[in-house]
């Protein structure tokens, strides 16, 4: 459902009608099990990475990771296109340490990849925003939930299928 491309970023994996109808169907699950609060990622520590932690992306993963259990700290790490490479090494090394996984946000790929490639857990190049291909799965994902669960929803399965 997930993978990691060469360089070590992940995001949903949604080249085929087979790993979306996968992700669908565990998003459904999830949905259908939200009213109970199941908290299958207590313990977990997330990290968000994005310039600004009050925007839609931002808050939509911070809901749908909180809504598993997950705490998420917001981190501003001072990293753009013009960070040295030791720099961005340091750092990924550090949130490595601290984090399970990092959801990095409108930040540049190629910086996304370097982070990734130097954390040694799962860093997501902008799962929870509007431009990611997870999003579109919700015109997909049939029932009576709201579009705002069926994307939490979609969002859990693919944090959970990431960090099993």
């Amino acid at each position: 459902m997930c993978s990691a491309d060469r360089e070590g970023a992940i995001g949903a994996d949604l080249s085929s009608s087979v790993e979306a109808a996968a992700l669908l169907r565990q998003a459904r699950v999830l949905a259908r099990a939200d009213a109970t609060g199941r908290q299958l990622m207590v313990g977990k520590q997330l990290a968000l990475l994005s310039p600004d932690c009050a925007d839609e992306g931002a808050v939509e993963f911070i809901q749908a990771a909180k809504a598993l259990g997950a705490h998420v700290s917001f981190v501003q790490s001072g990293l753009d296109e013009t960070s040295s490479a030791p720099q961005i090494d340091a750092t990924a090394r550090m949130l490595g340490q601290l984090y399970d996984a990092v959801e990095c946000q409108h930040l540049p790929a190629e910086l996304v990849r370097r982070i990734a490639r130097g954390a040694g857990i799962p860093v997501f190049a902008g799962l929870a925003t509007p431009a990611h291909p997870t999003a579109m799965l919700v015109d997909a994902f049939d029932g009576d939930a709201t579009r705002q669960v069926k994307r939490r929803s979609i969002l859990q399965a693919a944090l959970l299928a990431s960090l099993a």
